[in-house]
């Protein structure tokens, strides 16, 4: 009883870290893909003679910060806001009470 409990610690812990890890990553690829949108539009329109202000707030280069930022915010409540309002251990709850229900319908 002792291992298995372990076991389900260990695994729910490694489940929150590949969780983190992969808001982590999310984070990164967007700060650094918006980063070279922003360069390459930047150097786009400063080509067409644009003023360094008319290139920086290019409607695209704001959308394209504001609607992938709020998709990382949406990710970021899935990971740290969600857990603390429905409890860390509903999915297990959820499966368990699924499981007796079967056991009971059988």
């Amino acid at each position: 009883m002792e291992t298995r409990d372990s076991n389900l610690k260990f695994l729910k812990a490694k489940n929150k870290v590949e969780k983190l890890k992969r808001f982590y990553i999310h984070s990164v690829v967007y700060i650094v893909i918006n980063c070279v949108i922003t360069m390459v539009k930047l150097m786009t329109n400063l080509n067409n003679d644009e003023t360094f202000r008319e290139a920086l707030f290019d409607f695209s280069i704001i959308i394209s910060w504001l609607v992938w930022g709020i998709a990382l915010a949406l990710h970021g409540f899935l990971v740290f806001i969600l857990p603390l309002i429905i409890g860390e251990d509903w999915e297990e709850q959820k499966i368990e009470q699924y499981m007796n229900e079967e056991l009971q319908n059988d």
